[in-house]
């Protein structure tokens, strides 16, 4: 083939045809484009992106040559063909994500996925320095997810004007929501190809309450078109995931729940590679019923991170607490605990077969906070969280599944989680001496190590015979009963200390 663009498996394929401008594009003209391979085809919808220019785009999942053939309302765009050919995955390219193993995640190529992210509400509506300087220090974390919001936020900390209005604004300065603004879009989707470049999934909040420019007020067919448009703009980015809102729950006066359920029918019909998707809540009291069919994940905000097990009962699904926390000082509360106790909630979440997200609120003069803006951290937690993240991906394959229920002795208190060959405990704020409970029963070749989640260090434990089995309620010795552990492990005596046991190499 001679002069046939090229794309990359799971990168962008791109088209754009010049089309009418009078009128409105945006609400007058339909457009999608068929992509067939071997028999297959797939539907991409399409749109306009102001100045007579249209665009369909597209993210191959399959090497070799595409074909694509246009249908719209319009006769001009109409027809239109087209082929490229998709090239293998460069290096670092792994696809997009996926739940696996019905409790975790994995790339399109099989890497297991563990969501370490952090949160910056509306980073990208900050001056440009400030955007930069984000994305710098996301290159110097560990963090592989950034929840962030389309429209701009008005809420203490956040009451700057955006750099750009998501919809065209008309002569008295409103903003018309009938025509998106192109070029706040094309900002928003370059941002999120930045992160991609990262290796950082961006976490897009089509929704949420915190508002003065009327976004939360829009009609249900403004809505709507709102989540077609941007699903037709984004999806064809391999690391995209769709959050319906932050805080649903304070919508429900404007927007029912009924609406909620046909947002994520919109994004299904739009989005042909079927993206991540959830809702977060506001109240702790009141979580969108993660139960239905098009939700992948469970997103939540709740600080009583030890009930990690029993959402993970109630949904059936992965349970990421995408705000246990922040780590901060700020007034309120939910913005004020230590780096310490947010390393600990990490903790308990993962151990609990969960995952957790960062936020960091350190008051500022000039509300320049992580959690807001971006810009720069200042915090502690963010280092430990990255050093978790690399313990996990030692050894764990399919996802860290919990030891025990929490209801049982001692698992109510401590926490503990297994994949295979390798198994954590976390002791948290006990400070034990020794320790077996959870560990192996069978005698075997292991490597035990102390991790002090803390101070970062991962050093060989000391093993010694298990402790004999305990004496009941009532003084009397349970008689005949092996201890629960083939060996027991000596600690240091002080909280915040882990167990990882391994299998040795050759006995793996």
């Amino acid at each position: 083939m001679t002069n046939v663009p090229t794309t990359e498996k799971w990168g962008m394929f791109e088209a754009s045809f010049d089309g009418p401008s009078a009128g409105n594009p945006y609400v007058d003209v339909e457009l999608d484009a068929v992509f067939s391979q071997f028999g297959r085809e797939v539907r991409v919808p399409g749109f306009y992106d102001g100045q007579g220019a249209y665009k369909v785009r597209f993210m191959p999942d399959r090497e070799g040559e595409w074909t694509f053939r246009t249908r719209s309302t319009t006769a001009e765009l109409d027809g239109r063909t087209g082929s490229f050919l998709a090239t293998p995955p460069s290096k670092g390219n792994h696809g997009p994500v996926s739940v696996s193993n019905r409790y975790h995640f994995a790339y399109a190529d099989g890497t297991p996925y563990f969501p370490f992210g952090t949160t910056c509400y509306a980073w990208t509506h900050q001056p440009l320095a400030i955007q930069a300087e984000t994305l710098k220090t996301l290159k110097e974390t560990r963090f592989n997810k950034l929840r962030m919001g389309v429209f701009p936020k008005d809420y203490p900390y956040n009451t700057n004007e955006p750099l750009h209005p998501i919809y065209t604004p008309e002569e008295s300065g409103k903003e018309d929501f009938d025509r998106p603004n192109p070029d706040a879009f094309r900002h928003f989707e370059n941002q999120v190809a930045a992160l991609g470049t990262l290796g950082i999934e961006a976490d897009i909040i089509i929704f949420h309450p915190y508002d003065r420019w009327g976004y939360c007020d829009m009609s249900a067919e403004q809505d709507y078109r709102y989540v077609a448009y941007l699903t037709a703009r984004l999806a064809a980015y391999r690391n995209v995931w769709w959050s319906l809102a932050n805080e649903y729950d304070f919508l429900l006066d404007t927007k029912p729940m009924s609406r909620w359920d046909r947002f994520f029918h919109i994004i299904e019909e739009n989005d042909p590679y079927r993206h991540l998707k959830s809702i977060h809540n506001g109240d702790v009291t009141m979580n969108y019923d993660h139960r239905k069919p098009w939700v992948s994940h469970v997103c939540i905000q709740n600080w009583d991170v030890k009930r990690t097990f029993d959402w993970r009962e109630d949904y059936g699904k992965p349970v990421v607490n995408d705000e246990p926390e922040y780590e901060g000082n700020i007034i309120q509360s939910w913005g004020n605990i230590t780096a310490q106790e947010l390393v600990h909630r990490f903790w308990i979440t993962v151990m609990r077969g969960g995952y957790a997200g960062h936020g960091e609120t350190y008051s500022d003069a000039e509300d320049l906070i992580w959690w807001a803006k971006g810009g720069q951290l200042h915090g502690e937690a963010w280092k430990r969280i990255g050093f978790l993240l690399e313990l996990l991906k030692e050894d764990v394959r399919s996802g860290l599944n919990p030891i025990g229920k929490p209801g049982v002795f001692p698992w109510s208190r401590v926490s503990g989680a297994i994949d295979g060959d390798v198994r954590y405990i976390y002791l948290g704020e006990h400070q034990p001496v020794v320790w077996s409970t959870g560990l192996p029963t069978e005698d075997g070749d292991y490597e035990v190590d102390l991790i002090d989640t803390w101070q970062m260090t991962v050093t060989p434990a000391r093993k010694i015979a298990a402790p004999q089995p305990h004496p009941t309620r009532h003084g009397s010795e349970i008689r005949g009963r092996r201890p629960d552990a083939a060996f027991g492990v000596e600690l240091p005596g002080k909280p915040y200390q882990a167990i990882r046991v391994r299998k040795k190499p050759q006995a793996r």
